[in-house]
């Protein structure tokens, strides 16, 4: 049974969801913030990693846009007996990094990322053939309000109050760039020097790495480093994505309104379609479904909107990071694109 974080530990796990300070010696940094050693927090972190379980990552968390990956949620109805099979099939896909079965008629519930140059939508309808989906909805973000996931340890809320990365022009990636992202993106080693352990591995010194995440911060294709929990094990057993109904012409308005609920961690405008009329999407977690209904109900009343849904999640299938610049997508389509559907 998962060990439930009290105290100080809850302060360390806020802390490292916030920012893994992007210096030689971050840990010993958070550890006089919090009034510990380094040696304690770095004993303490490997505790809720590798022994618990409550921290799922921590690495750099980049713009899979501006890195020049497209991505895209997808939404399919799968028959309920091939619902395990179907999430089987789409997790084995390097670009899907969330994968969720959910409380409705569309109950696949994905995200998917592909590297310049490859098809999205080549790979989401090979995707539908091989799972056997009914209906498949290519829900791509048209506007994004909002993004950022922290989890309140102590007060038991989802919370965010970032604004939406800057918008700056930044030239194409270079060989070095790429060989950065690929030692930053990997789970951080809980070691003193953990970016040096990291640049060894891409023939870096320290301080070179270190200067190419500072570079990725400014231009917008890196948010920041650190870590990301397992929901239900931080004890957030309720994922709910409120869903709004509304004209295409307030949209904006509305979808900053909804954002602007520190509760709200995702907040996007998508299409819509005849049988999907929802124009914005909200994402809230919480200990309860009932305390993710209350937050819903109140952006309801704050915003005069009447038509929504929530959508809980039922099933984690998979949840990680997109793995970029690897050779995993070509061996996906060499393996698949060119099969017959099952």
């Amino acid at each position: 049974m998962t060990e439930t974080p009290q105290g100080i530990d809850r302060q360390l796990l806020n802390a490292v969801q916030k920012e893994v300070p992007l210096i030689a010696q971050p840990f010993a940094q958070i550890a006089h913030e919090l009034g510990l050693s380094e040696t304690e927090v770095l004993d303490r972190l490997r505790h809720w990693r590798d022994d618990e379980g409550v921290i799922r990552q921590i690495s750099a968390i980049f713009d899979t846009r501006k890195l020049g990956y497209t991505s895209t949620l997808v939404a399919m109805k799968i028959p309920s007996e091939r619902i395990n099979e179907a999430a089987r099939i789409v997790n084995d896909h390097p670009g899907v990094s969330h994968n969720y079965e959910r409380d409705h008629e569309f109950n696949l519930w994905f995200t998917c990322a592909v590297p310049p140059g490859m098809s999205l939508d080549g790979h989401i309808d090979r995707l539908h053939e091989m799972v056997g989906a009914t209906s498949t909805r290519i829900l791509p973000t048209l506007k994004m309000f909002k993004i950022e996931v922290r989890l309140d340890m102590e007060t038991g809320v989802s919370n965010s109050d970032s604004p939406p990365p800057p918008k700056v022009d930044i030239p194409p990636l270079t060989d070095d760039d790429i060989r950065a992202i690929r030692g930053l993106q990997v789970d951080m080693p809980l070691v003193s020097r953990p970016f040096q352990a990291e640049a060894e591995t891409v023939g870096m010194t320290e301080d070179e790495l270190l200067t190419y995440a500072h570079k990725f911060v400014a231009d917008g294709r890196m948010r920041r480093s650190a870590g990301i929990l397992r929901h239900r094990r931080a004890g957030f057993l309720a994922n709910g994505m409120g869903v709004w109904k509304m004209p295409e012409d307030r949209a904006q308005e509305l979808g900053y309104k909804i954002a602007s609920f520190p509760q709200v961690t995702h907040c996007y405008q998508r299409p819509v379609y005849e049988d999907w009329p929802y124009r914005v999407f909200s994402m809230v977690h919480a200990r309860t479904e009932e305390k993710v209904r209350d937050v819903i109900k109140e952006i309801a009343s704050e915003t005069g909107l009447e038509g929504y849904d929530i959508l809980f999640s039922t099933r984690e299938f998979k949840k990680t990071r997109v793995p970029y610049f690897t050779g995993e997508y070509e061996a996906w389509e060499a393996s698949n694109l060119n099969r017959a559907p099952v």
